[in-house]
């Protein structure tokens, strides 16, 4: 695969502190086929559009989303409005969601508050412009089911390249190491976020997209990452919880901070990404809290090894 075909547009939030290098669209273009990965929340689509025009694209075959979260998905329906003919893909559990966001954006301003009003609103996408298959572009797209980070997620695979969405966390570039964090809202199950990530893994993929954020190589050894990443966290959770069930996000980051070489580097981000990532960390923390409580004592034991 050509990656000079493959663009990432960085759609960020000046009026949000470390919101950048963080929401993006990945733009892919090549002479057969022109597509967008997740075109973002509907505040950044004039930022969008303007970036399109500036590569020249007048037509789209695919909006791809990889969930539809409103950081993700939230502005499809604006985009669509300027190229009509493109198609709108998503998983199966997310298009009437999208079809009809009344429900959507009101969780999403439930969950996220100020930042939702941000975002801005949800724009309906027309039922006959949604869809899921498993196989686009004349078998040249595959879509995979990948839940975990939600239970409507998907990745795309075109030739070796990965579209991982939030199937790995999120990655900030450091420099001489990787910083990981898993993205591990409520409703977190590890054995469906491990399965997902083995099947990627089974793929063998050569470059992996992390929407949040960046291009990187190589793909596998990150999805690995991410697989013991998860293992390590929901470890620490059983052991925090079992000398005191109310312990602190401050006292897991602690841990953390001594048990995970990648998530370590948290302390060589700047400081306005350190305040954003500390902003996500509660909500991933919480999904691996909620997932603990729930294993019986046997279940937690096994964890502990």
């Amino acid at each position: 695969m050509n990656l000079d075909h493959l663009h990432c547009i960085d759609l960020d939030q000046p009026s949000l502190e470390g919101f950048r290098k963080f929401i993006s669209c990945w733009l892919f273009r090549d002479d057969k086929l022109t597509f967008v990965v997740d075109p973002g929340p509907l505040s950044t689509i004039p930022n969008l559009l303007k970036e399109l025009a500036r590569f020249g694209i007048e037509n789209l075959d695919y909006i791809l989303l990889t969930h539809i979260h409103i950081d993700h998905a939230g502005g499809a329906g604006a985009l669509l409005q300027e190229f009509p003919d493109a198609g709108v893909i998503c998983h199966p559990q997310g298009i009437r969601h999208l079809i009809a966001p009344e429900k959507l954006w009101q969780g999403s301003q439930s969950v996220l508050g100020r930042l939702a009003a941000v975002y801005g609103e949800i724009v309906p996408v027309p039922e006959e412009r949604i869809n899921y298959t498993e196989s686009l572009a004349a078998g040249r797209i595959r879509v995979f089911q990948t839940p975990g980070h939600a239970q409507h997620h998907c990745c795309y695979l075109i030739d070796e390249l990965l579209f991982g969405g939030e199937v790995a966390g999120v990655h900030c570039a450091v420099e001489g190491g990787i910083y990981l964090r898993p993205a591990t809202p409520p409703r977190f199950n590890l054995e469906v976020a491990l399965d997902s990530l083995q099947r990627m893994i089974d793929l063998q993929p050569r470059t992996l997209v992390i929407a949040h954020h960046g291009r990187v190589e190589p793909a596998v050894d990150y999805l690995n990452i991410a697989a013991k990443q998860l293992k390590l966290w929901v470890k620490g959770v059983v052991e925090l919880a079992d000398s005191n069930t109310d312990f602190s996000e401050y006292e897991f980051m602690d841990w953390l901070l001594r048990n995970d070489p990648n998530f370590a580097n948290f302390g060589r981000l700047a400081a306005d990404l350190q305040a954003r990532e500390r902003y996500f960390f509660g909500n991933s923390l919480r999904g691996m809290k909620e997932y603990v409580e729930q294993l019986s004592a046997g279940q937690r034991r096994m964890l502990h090894n």
